[in-house]
């Protein structure tokens, strides 16, 4: 809908001028257009402000500038206005694209904070242990982008799995393994430890998606829904040392 708006609705405009054509400077039209090509890349779709801004200024000289109706141009002031009406269009879509993509980053954080603070508010109202921890679980599995994730007591290494660290990293058979480059490992569960002051509790044993490839802002994110688990554990009933 939105690449349609942006081929029709700078044809539409040029259109409706054509009978008063010779009665106001087409850089007016220039400009109307401008609020045209705004209007359709203010939704953040590059493709679609792209075709808006080519389409401006296709039509903008086939309808208003002489010789009419021609996709011709023959005065240097009619190449310039319609050579800025593209450059115009291309770099507002652009910071629409940006602006998008900055609303999107800042709802994505802000949706982090909110798991944060349900892990803590249910481990400060004494939420029992296994809801806490289904509840972290399911919050693991959407931010990391997870087939299942399942909390498991006492159990450190159990099969080999790779393992998500403090810092984000993660390891393969105790090597680095790139995430930002090949995603979290196939075929192999992935553990995330679980400590409560220096006391191991457990781990969360997670399988991930096809294309799960998280950040290291989401990896660390984890780390810490994982750190409020062990606090609250630690504070029940600790399990022993890993």
């Amino acid at each position: 809908m939105a690449v349609l708006a942006g081929l029709a609705a700078p044809l539409a405009l040029p259109a409706l001028l054509v009978p008063f054509r010779g009665s106001f400077p087409n850089t007016d039209a220039a400009l109307a257009l401008i609020l045209v090509v705004v209007a359709v890349a203010a939704n953040g779709y590059r493709l679609a402000g792209i075709v808006a801004a080519v389409s401006a200024a296709v039509w903008f000289d086939f309808f208003l500038t002489r010789p009419y109706e021609r996709f011709t141009i023959t005065r240097r002031a009619d190449l310039e206005t319609t050579l800025l009406l593209l450059v115009i269009g291309v770099a507002v879509t652009e910071i629409a694209v940006w602006g998008r993509r900055q609303h999107a980053v800042a709802s994505r954080r802000a949706g982090y904070l909110d798991g944060i603070n349900a892990a803590a508010q249910a481990a400060a109202t004494g939420s029992s242990p296994s809801a806490l921890t289904a509840q972290v679980a399911d919050q693991l599995t959407r931010v990391l982008s997870l087939v299942s994730c399942r909390f498991q007591y006492g159990a450190a290494g159990l099969g080999r799995p790779a393992r998500l660290r403090q810092d984000g990293t993660v390891l393969v058979a105790d090597r680095p393994w790139d995430v930002d480059a090949e995603g979290l490992p196939q075929g192999t569960d992935t553990e995330l430890l679980v400590e409560g002051g220096g006391i191991f509790q457990g781990r969360f044993l997670m399988t991930p998606g096809p294309d799960a490839g998280p950040t290291l802002e989401q990896r660390l994110l984890a780390v810490a829904l994982a750190d409020q688990v062990g606090a609250a554990l630690a504070a029940g009933h600790p399990v022993g040392r890993e």
